[in-house]
């Protein structure tokens, strides 16, 4: 260990996660009682700090790894926090990263392992420190992207309904969109491909299930919705 730069205080650099899922017609994030001091009890969202031998995107990694179980998760660095006060236990510097999955890849054991809740986007209570900063932050970005990249399929399962697809979207951008126009374009995109399965659970006569061809998309990338 070397002294150089003996003549700087030292902080410390942690990760926090904001894990988006969409269930229930409604987008959702998981977050829960914070179980240490300082702010023990208050909502928050899962994080953990940098080790000194790990980048911030291996520690994001490490940490969602940990929390759901699942690798290879979509995952988007939202930015650094940093404010002198924003951590009365000690000066802390937070990188807070976006992941999206499918809740239904989830395994809930883990879930109640770690004591987290899935809190719909419109009812997130206040949470500790900048965290509500952070997920405001990570909602505009996921709603500049959702339009012109495919994102939105890492929070729908394999084989999806157009109208599943559609209340993703509403529930993401906050706002209801036409149905007709909505499908019409759905249908002009060679890389969402419709199936002969049926989906029969909303009705008698079911819905055509529709899956992504990522191929399809990375030969001809022309995402717009």
């Amino acid at each position: 260990m070397t002294t150089y730069y003996g003549e700087y205080s030292k902080v410390l650099v942690s990760v926090d996660c904001i894990i988006f899922g969409f269930d229930e017609g409604e987008l959702k994030i998981l977050i829960g009682r914070r179980n240490m001091d300082p702010g023990r009890g208050l909502w928050s969202l899962y994080g953990g700090f940098v080790s000194g031998n790990e980048s911030i995107d291996d520690a994001a990694n490490r940490v969602l790894n940990q929390l759901t179980g699942l690798s290879n998760i979509y995952m988007r660095q939202v930015g650094a926090f940093g404010n002198v006060d924003r951590d009365p236990g000690e000066r802390v510097i937070s990188i807070a990263y976006y992941a999206l999955i499918n809740v239904k890849d989830y395994d809930r054991s883990l879930q109640e392992k770690h004591g987290l809740q899935w809190i719909s986007i419109n009812d997130l209570p206040q949470m500790y420190s900048d965290h509500n900063i952070m997920v405001g932050k990570a909602l505009k970005m996921m709603r500049r992207k959702i339009s012109h990249e495919p994102i939105s399929f890492n929070l729908l399962p394999e084989l999806f309904t157009l109208t599943q697809l559609q209340k993703l979207y509403e529930a993401v951008c906050g706002e209801k969109v036409d149905k007709r126009n909505f499908r019409k374009r759905i249908k002009d995109m060679d890389f969402i491909e419709k199936t002969d399965q049926i989906d029969k659970s909303s009705s008698r006569r079911g819905a055509y299930l529709y899956k992504f061809n990522k191929r399809a998309y990375d030969d001809a990338p022309n995402f717009k919705l």
